[in-house]
């Protein structure tokens, strides 16, 4: 037989309700910690490339071998659109961050390579296995346009580095200061 008193009752009940209010903020929140993308689909596609390059090159040191030649014949085949993808990257960099952006791009790309050497780490001797047939799938593409798509499915950016580093949230950043200076304004 419960002992609770009114009082006692609104409080649990009250308790219940914020438990369960903050259980759908976090379900709702969700989306908002998913791995931020670019603000176009021209940069997004240009890091995933970016990441599927230096995915190839971690397999490639790490797991030897022949991986060693099936990255250089990676690099071969696809150099024309390494060439564009790095050239878009650099581009990127130097409209984020001007002057500063060729040291943004290498602080960017260390990341990168540090964030998949970790994933390749942390996997062990099972890193070698589950990625062995990128350089299959990567090399059986039809061509040169295939390869951002591919990138794209590999999801390479997830684990620690952002694609297009503090471009993301810009256009919300522009707007709240568009809005701080119409309010000045009136």
């Amino acid at each position: 037989m419960s002992h609770a008193t009114p009082r006692s009752q609104r409080v649990r009940g009250r308790r219940t309700g914020l438990a369960s209010l903050l259980a759908a903020a976090t379900l709702l929140s969700q989306p908002a910690l998913a791995v931020q993308r670019c603000s176009n689909e021209t940069d997004q596609a240009v890091f995933e490339v970016e990441a599927l390059k230096t995915e190839l090159m971690v397999v490639a040191t790490t797991c030897k071998g022949e991986n060693e030649e099936r990255y250089n014949n990676f690099v071969r085949r696809y150099q024309p659109a390494l060439v564009v993808s790095n050239r878009e990257v650099g581009q990127y960099f130097t409209r984020r961050y001007g002057r500063n952006g060729q040291r943004q791009q290498d602080i960017f790309i260390t990341e990168l390579a540090n964030a998949r050497s970790n994933d390749a780490r942390a996997l062990g001797s099972d890193f070698c296995t589950r990625n062995a047939g990128l350089f299959d799938e990567v090399m059986a593409l039809q061509g040169l346009t295939d390869l951002p798509a591919y990138a794209a499915t590999k999801n390479l950016l997830a684990s620690g580095v952002t694609a297009c580093p503090g471009g993301a949230a810009a256009p919300a950043a522009a707007a709240k200061t568009a809005a701080a200076h119409g309010s000045k304004r009136k």
